[in-house]
């Protein structure tokens, strides 16, 4: 039983620390290869709490995407205001809001992904 429970426990472990490196790889990725373009906010459309950016890519496509990450009472993201973000030329939908992106989300999933994996494996040595 306990071993059972020590195989949920890493698996669950493993998932968040792979998704959190995923998405700090992703953040650096984009940031460090994307194109830089500045972004018109638009208001949100109905129930949705995050707005709209437009922006146009190195070859002239408008594209309008929501928000990679919600407004604050820091950031509001007004509409009618511009942010700085970076996309990704392969796959211009990839965005990130330079300045806001949400690494500290991601170093969370990962410390508590390697917390849980590190439990459950005590948990699995225990069983044994």
């Amino acid at each position: 039983m306990l071993f059972v429970l020590a195989g949920f426990t890493v698996f669950g472990g493993l998932v968040a620390l792979l998704a959190g490196a995923y998405g700090l790889r992703e953040t650096r990725r984009v940031a460090a290869a994307g194109d830089a373009v500045w972004a018109l906010v638009k208001p949100a459309p109905p129930g949705s709490g995050r707005p709209l950016l437009q922006y146009e890519t190195a070859d002239g496509r408008v594209l309008e995407l929501p928000s990679p990450v919600p407004p604050s009472r820091r950031e509001p993201l007004t509409p009618g205001g511009r942010v700085h973000l970076a996309y990704d030329p392969a796959d211009p939908r990839q965005v990130i809001l330079l300045g806001r992106e949400r690494a500290g989300l991601d170093r969370t999933f990962v410390a508590a992904g390697g917390a849980v994996l590190a439990t459950g494996l005590i948990l699995a040595f225990a069983a044994l």
